[in-house]
């Protein structure tokens, strides 16, 4: 950790020795300070891939020379840590309400923690209570998060300030707008949209309480709409934009997909990139997982069979060689859930098997336990997510369905490619940067990971799934395809270099900026 009395003279050599390691890999570059600002982390709370991304990036890049520390809010279950944590900054009133930021390591990940029990201090999710609504005041909870960002990336910490601000989804967007509006230097500013879908627009009447400037309501601005939007805040006033793939970074601009923001991101669409996300691959290594009942690789591909025969029992389905077809999602409308629970019957017929595990939309959720009560031994429902279990799905089943709709990024394809579960997809986002479609020209190719189609509807995607049925019916080229997906590099390898240089460019622009305002 940086910073502290209470660090251990072992603590600062060893930091001083992974700096020395980074400093001698790069040459005379300077290690880069990053602070990365996110409502989610995993392995310490977790809602979606966002938590996922956050918790993965750190390690990453400091292969690239960049140290990363990252600002969550100060949850029920983080708090119970920070007995052992250091206090680096207290506040009186942050937005009207007493915090403390505090120091801390947890799970191996440098963290600042947003300590303001009453805002975070709370039973319930990141963002709704234990009934599952929103929480009233989340417009005040992710302002005051936010604030508390743009003061430490202004110097508020005594031993340490970033080079560069990176701000994740509209929990942390408006944080731009805090550094923007005020005369202080700031570090650059990049925002990375991990979905458009969620924008943190709230009623106008708050805008007086998050102590911006009068000015900064304006369509250049916080103004939305004659609202408040915490992510369009972020898109106009961040100095870069990323999103989590490429094709979601063409796809945003549209009107489709850009979700009432799409005039934004277009005035700017010289500042947006798109780099696609990659997995953890020492948590999600069918190699060595200790998730799932056999462990396997694509050239001990024999030893799945195990795998498939606990899902089966997990499951409740009849031991058989029909293709298993699996659902590991969010069940909600953008995954395109209903779709598949309208499909089950269809699925069923033409002789393969479903297992769907995932929580969300109390109507889709009663759909597919209704087809499941239809089909026994056929159709396999688990509602209360585990990711414990998702391991031992990837790994048992034949393909994964992933319809969705419209799809930033998506993990649950590349952990599937990782298990040898090859994915059907929607060309959509991320699914289309990270599945190769099995089509005649790329089987004859030796190519092939998965099976996609264009546009969801029921006939496009019950095509798609018996084209992997034919295929796995004819066990060569199947293995074919299953060596191909498990060899797919998903790794954060590449797209952690790109955040490496996507950091160095815009403090050296920064600093540059700076020398010249100075003489």
């Amino acid at each position: 950790m940086f910073g502290g009395p209470a660090r251990q003279l072992d603590e600062l050599s060893a930091e001083l020795a992974s700096a020395n390691v980074i400093a001698g890999r790069h040459g005379s570059k300077p290690v880069r300070q990053v602070l990365s600002v996110a409502s989610e982390i995993y392995p310490i709370v977790k809602t979606g891939g966002l938590a996922d991304v956050v918790g993965a990036l750190p390690a990453q890049l400091m292969q690239h020379g960049v140290r990363m520390r990252t600002l969550i809010p100060g949850y029920r279950a983080i708090r119970k840590h920070l007995t052992r944590a250091h206090q680096l900054h207290r506040y009186d009133r942050l937005l009207g309400v007493p915090a403390a930021i505090y120091e801390i390591e947890l799970e191996g990940l440098d963290l600042l923690v947003l300590d303001a029990p009453l805002l975070f201090d709370r039973a319930g999710g990141p963002y709704q209570d234990e009934h599952g609504l929103p929480f009233a005041d989340n417009w005040l909870r992710f302002a005051a998060f936010s604030r508390a960002a743009a003061d430490i990336g202004q110097g508020l910490l005594e031993d340490w300030s970033p080079d560069a601000v990176h701000l994740h989804d509209w929990q942390a967007a408006l944080t731009a707008a805090y550094l923007h509006f005020e005369p202080k230097p700031a570090p650059p500013c990049i925002m990375t949209i991990h979905n458009m879908a969620f924008q943190g627009n709230f009623d106008s009447s708050f805008f007086g309480i998050l102590g911006l400037p009068q000015h900064a309501y304006t369509m250049e601005g916080v103004e939305y709409h004659g609202s408040v939007s915490y992510l369009k805040a972020g898109l106009q006033l961040s100095d870069a934009i990323t999103t989590v793939s490429p094709t979601y970074a063409h796809e945003v601009t549209s009107f489709e997909f850009g979700m009432g923001l799409e005039g934004v991101i277009n005035a700017r669409k010289d500042h947006i990139h798109g780099i696609v996300n990659g997995i953890d691959e020492v948590v999600w290594d069918p190699e060595s997982d200790p998730l799932i009942t056999r462990t396997f690789s694509r050239r001990k591909l024999a030893a799945r069979r195990y795998n498939r025969r606990t899902l089966e029992h997990a499951f409740g389905l009849v031991p058989s060689s029909r293709l298993i077809v699996s659902v590991v999602s969010r069940l909600t409308w953008q995954k395109g859930a209903d779709v598949i629970a309208d499909c089950a019957d269809d699925i069923v017929a033409m002789g393969a098997n479903l297992v769907v595990l995932g929580q969300g939309s109390k109507e889709i959720e009663r759909a597919f336990e209704a087809a499941a009560l239809r089909h026994p031994g056929r159709i396999g429902v688990n509602t209360q997510f585990s990711e414990d279990i998702a391991h031992q799905v990837h790994a048992g089943a034949d393909a994964t369905l992933l319809p969705s709709r419209f799809e930033p990024c998506g993990l649950t394809q590349q952990y599937a490619l990782r298990y040898g579960c090859a994915p059907i997809v929607n060309r959509t986002g991320g699914l289309t940067d990270t599945v190769i479609d099995a089509n005649d020209a790329a089987i004859s190719h030796g190519a092939g990971t998965g099976f996609a189609f264009n546009g969801l509807s029921r006939s496009n995607m019950l095509q798609a799934i018996r084209r992997a049925q034919n295929l796995h019916r004819q066990p060569n080229q199947w293995s074919m395809i299953i060596r191909n997906a498990m060899k797919t590099d998903c790794s954060w390898t590449r797209s952690a270099a790109r955040y490496a240089e996507f950091y160095e460019t815009l403090i050296s622009q920064n600093q540059e900026q700076g020398q010249r305002a100075v003489g």
